[in-house]
């Protein structure tokens, strides 16, 4: 037997170190023996909920204590949690719940207006849960709705007899394809990423202090705010709010984190708005991923504020960063060395390996963490997943010395801020205006070399596009990282023969002055 949850809380517990802090929230601390309490607490809410072994449990929940309750909590009782992005409308959000037959929603308080929505459109959805006050909706929704303070049993719950390939829980990705996907993990991958990059690139110990911008309903932020920390029994710093650079400086300025987790646009805005070098002054180091960092920013960053800036790469599917840097290995610029446990190779067209150094590859994984597969797609699974080997999407170089660098990926996918965006989605939005005839969406570096979001459209004939009225009704109909940085008018678009848009015409005519 094995379950997760119980390597990551029930282990400390049995060897006394119950007293030590979990998790810091809103000036509050909570121990480790006070975080099984609340795990126990979700796993008699399920039981009174009848959610029975392998069923799924949507999560549309902040970084809170509440979200360690309950995806804890469902882990150990052999149930399925599924994280969702707190970004996403509501609409977005019973999609993904219903393709993911889930039984049960748990949504914060300020997400409880999406409710009545994800209801209409979860015909599986038999009860919702909501955490804390604001749930009247005046009226019926479809299913019940239950306030997480009517379940108040702590008493000690059972552990699920699962094992290390038991299902867990999944998590979300729109992948290179731009359809959300369902990856499915199973109980031992969790501490597969705690003994490879959380021991070997990390060296996290017991007295380290984690601070993540990346949010928990992300493989990065996961790993980054639970598994690491409650991996070695060290504290995770946990951030309800929507982060901005100068919240989070704050925050760290009072709690003091040792770790630092961050995508690398969020470390440029550190940057622009002149947080001071003090802020960070107890970490010792700061980790980016989600997209490439640039080799300046990188650079400038560690000048700054006095540490070092560790790049990597990781995926949903391998559930953390397995390319990454190391202290004292810094190549800035460059995604680094795989992590120790892991295999990375190079295949071109034909899927034969790439052998020549500095010569472009298809990057593939494979390591201890890679799902097992993606809920109900099995193309995408059989394109993804070959064998024990992962294929990522992305392109890469290899130096002589075996230092990896991106070069870009091999579909027209946009990662903003380090989430996946599909330009499909983003132009079917765009073309509802009135004034939009045609629209097309295409990834641009900014000044400090981060994709963005630029949509190039054509009006429609006597028609003007104003870009605040397209600001406007984008921001009514999508998630703020979805939506265009910049729109650009033009007459036409370059086309193929049979009427497809040359989409990377239109990302040269950016790069031009």
């Amino acid at each position: 037997m094995y379950n997760a949850t119980a390597w990551l809380i029930d282990r400390h517990i049995d060897g006394g170190r119950g007293d030590r802090v979990a998790v810091r929230c809103e000036g509050e601390s909570l121990t480790y023996a006070a975080v099984q309490r609340q795990v126990f607490r979700a796993q008699h809410a399920l039981r009174t909920l009848d959610v029975r072994r392998g069923e799924r449990v949507a999560m549309v929940v902040n970084d809170e204590p509440s979200f360690v309750a309950w995806f804890l909590g469902g882990l150990r009782s052999g149930v399925v949690p599924v994280p969702l992005s707190t970004m996403l409308t509501a609409d977005d959000l019973a999609a993904g719940i219903d393709d993911a037959g889930a039984g049960v929603v748990v949504v914060s308080a300020e997400y409880a207006a999406h409710l009545p929505t994800i209801a209409a459109g979860s015909p599986e959805l038999r009860h919702a849960v909501v955490l804390g006050d604001g749930h009247d909706f005046g009226g019926d929704i479809g299913v019940p709705v239950h306030a997480w303070s009517s379940f108040t049993d702590v008493g000690p719950a059972p552990v699920a007899a699962t094992n290390a390939d038991s299902p867990a829980f999944w998590l979300y990705s729109s992948g290179t394809t731009g359809v959300p996907k369902g990856v499915m993990h199973t109980h031992g991958n969790l501490e597969a990423t705690a003994v490879t990059y959380g021991a070997e690139v990390l060296r996290i110990g017991p007295d380290d202090r984690c601070l993540s911008v990346a949010k928990l309903f992300f493989a990065y932020g996961l790993g980054n705010s639970l598994t690491f920390p409650f991996a070695v029994g060290a504290t995770t710093i946990l951030n309800p709010a929507r982060p901005t650079p100068a919240g989070v400086a704050e925050l760290a300025g009072r709690e003091r984190p040792t770790l630092f987790f961050a995508a690398p646009g969020f470390v440029a805005g550190l940057l622009d708005v002149g947080v001071e070098p003090a802020a960070l002054a107890s970490v010792r180091l700061s980790v980016t991923a989600g997209e490439s960092l640039p080799g300046d920013l990188a650079t400038r960053f560690s000048a700054h504020f006095g540490h070092p800036v560790l790049d990597g790469i990781g995926s949903t599917e391998a559930l953390h960063i397995f390319v990454s840097n190391r202290e004292g290995d810094v190549r800035p610029g460059s995604t680094g060395t795989p992590v120790p446990g892991y295999e990375v190779k190079l295949l071109d067209d034909a899927d034969e390996p790439v052998t020549e150094p500095d010569t472009p590859g298809y990057l593939h994984v494979r390591g201890p963490s890679v799902a097992t597969g993606y809920w109900a797609r099995k193309d995408a699974s059989q394109t993804a997943f070959r064998g024990d080997w992962l294929r990522t999407g992305d392109v890469y170089t290899c130096s002589a010395d075996g230092y990896y660098t991106f070069l870009g990926r091999n579909s027209d996918m946009i990662k903003a801020g380090g989430i996946w965006v599909s330009p499909a989605e983003v132009e079917s939005v765009l073309i509802e205006h009135p004034d939009v005839l045609e629209a097309a969406v295409v990834g641009s570096r900014d000044a400090n070399g981060l994709e963005t979001v630029v949509a190039f459209v054509v009006p429609r004939a006597g028609h003007t596009v104003a870009d605040a009225d397209l600001e406007a009704h984008c921001r009514a109909r999508m998630a703020v990282f979805k939506r265009p940085r910049r729109v650009v008018v033009v007459d036409a678009f370059p086309k193929t023969a049979t009427g497809k848009i040359q989409r990377y015409q239109l990302r040269q005519n950016l790069q031009q002055p």
